[in-house]
């Protein structure tokens, strides 16, 4: 076999070819709306991560499995641009991930999923060196029997695990017990425990799974973390929004470049929190992921939303 370079992170998960449609309004039952445009662009939660820690200057690799369609052709050609290193798993005759998102004049967006069963990810896909050879790991959780071989095989070599769970995909309950930083939706905290008080729902899956940090991101509201000890919150910071789609994974990667720079908690909040909402003021998943110094420039002197919780 031939060697395996170390990279800074390593990122197993979804991709996918997103179609946007902004719409003047959500569709109501039967009814007919004209759209100005429709674009397709690149996303999916890890390979959006791993193309956004590339732009800010980690070494990046990324896993996952694609058709063998066009948009394939899509995503290898930019990981390519990007310098991202991927290993690609194929699915013949088969059209890779799709999403279709209706992008309102707000920027919420409501997604339309389509994945072909043959695109799961399995376990014996991957290669152990892939995964080792990495200072952090970071999963979606999706294609659950390969990211819970990929998470045991960081465990057993000490490289830490994040995971962007959105939801309960079956399985999980192998997964979490290898997850050093879990980072959540706002409505999965209550789902793995029964609490629908954050404060104390994050602490009790800590506890349960071992989590070193759980964490659940709140949009607007943005970011309630449990390091073990304490809680950290960080507001969300006011832009233009444009689109929403792409927040949390941009969120993920931002926390995940934050850790490797060795900053302490607070500060790993606030940039992710900062280059999550720059990217909501362009259309697409990957529309605005700034700079370092422009988000560090927004974590200066960017306005907040109003605080969801008191420090502690």
């Amino acid at each position: 076999m031939t060697n395996i370079p170390t990279v800074d992170v390593v990122g197993v998960g979804l991709n996918a070819a997103d179609t946007q449609l902004p719409v003047p309004h959500f569709p109501t039952s039967g009814s007919k709306v004209v759209i100005p445009s429709a674009n397709v662009l690149l996303g999916g939660q890890v390979a959006t991560a791993m193309a956004a820690c590339q732009i800010w200057g980690l070494r990046t690799r990324y896993v996952g499995k694609l058709g063998d369609d066009h948009a394939a052709a899509l995503h290898r050609a930019e990981f390519a641009r990007l310098g991202v290193e991927a290993h690609l798993a194929s699915a013949v005759d088969c059209t890779s991930p799709q999403s279709f998102i209706l992008v309102e004049p707000t920027g919420e967006r409501t997604v339309l999923l389509k994945r072909d069963a043959r695109l799961t990810l399995l376990p014996e896909e991957l290669q152990r060196e892939w995964i080792v050879n990495a200072r952090i790991l970071h999963l979606d959780g999706h294609d659950t029997a390969a990211a819970t071989q990929a998470a045991r095989w960081a465990r057993s070599s000490s490289v830490p695990v994040v995971a962007d769970l959105d939801d309960l995909y079956s399985g999980y309950e192998s997964l979490l017990p290898n997850i050093d930083f879990l980072i959540t939706s706002r409505d999965i905290p209550a789902r793995l425990s029964g609490e629908q008080n954050l404060r104390d729902a994050l602490p009790r899956i800590a506890n349960k799974y071992g989590c070193r940090v759980t964490a659940a991101t709140l949009g607007q509201q943005g970011v309630l973390a449990w390091d073990g000890e304490k809680f950290h919150c960080a507001q969300a910071y006011r832009v233009d929004t444009v689109d929403t789609t792409g927040a949390g994974d941009i969120f993920h990667a931002g926390f995940i470049y934050a850790y490797l720079q060795d900053w302490p908690m607070q500060r790993q909040l606030e940039f992710a929190c900062a280059a999550a909402a720059l990217n909501c003021t362009a259309i697409g998943a990957r529309g605005a992921i700034r700079s370092v110094e422009e988000i560090a420039a927004v974590m200066s002197v960017g306005p907040r939303h109003p605080a969801a919780f008191a420090q502690s």
